[in-house]
């Protein structure tokens, strides 16, 4: 998601829930994402992991910002659009984990822990690092 602010690009970056990114800052914030259903295709992905990750419905146009492979191997197909939201009103869905590790007591986080309008500049600095070609995509793509 970008929103122009002035001649500023900016874009929502999200803070992944859940023990293992609570602590973590630069090098953890990342575009919304998820996994594909099964026969789903990646523009439906994108609509739907936005409604379940930020709680808006995107209406419009996706953009298409090509393909990315994570760190971990994951692929992640991105789509750029422009819309404009609250941070602070995303409303998130939760997963379980077991937390403490080891302890058998189960425990809800949320999906996205926070979001964050950023220049492209500043999401450099804080952006997963295996997603930052998707800023030069977006760039070139929407200026």
């Amino acid at each position: 998601m970008y929103r122009r602010a002035g001649a500023a690009l900016e874009v929502l970056l999200v803070h992944p829930g859940g023990p293992y990114w609570m602590r973590k800052d630069a090098g953890a914030w990342q575009i919304p994402k998820g996994v594909p259903e099964p026969g789903e295709e990646p523009a439906a992905t994108a609509r739907r992991e936005a409604e379940e990750e930020l709680g808006i419905r995107l209406g419009g146009p996706l953009e298409p910002l090509g393909e990315i492979r994570q760190a971990g191997g994951k692929l992640v197909t991105a789509f750029a659009i422009e819309h404009n939201l609250d941070p602070a009103a995303i409303r998130s869905n939760e997963f379980e984990a077991e937390w403490p590790p080891k302890s058998g007591k189960m425990k809800r986080f949320p999906e996205v822990s926070a979001a964050r309008w950023l220049a492209l500049e500043q999401a450099r600095t804080v952006m997963l690092p295996s997603q930052l070609p998707l800023l030069d995509r977006l760039e070139e793509r929407v200026g």
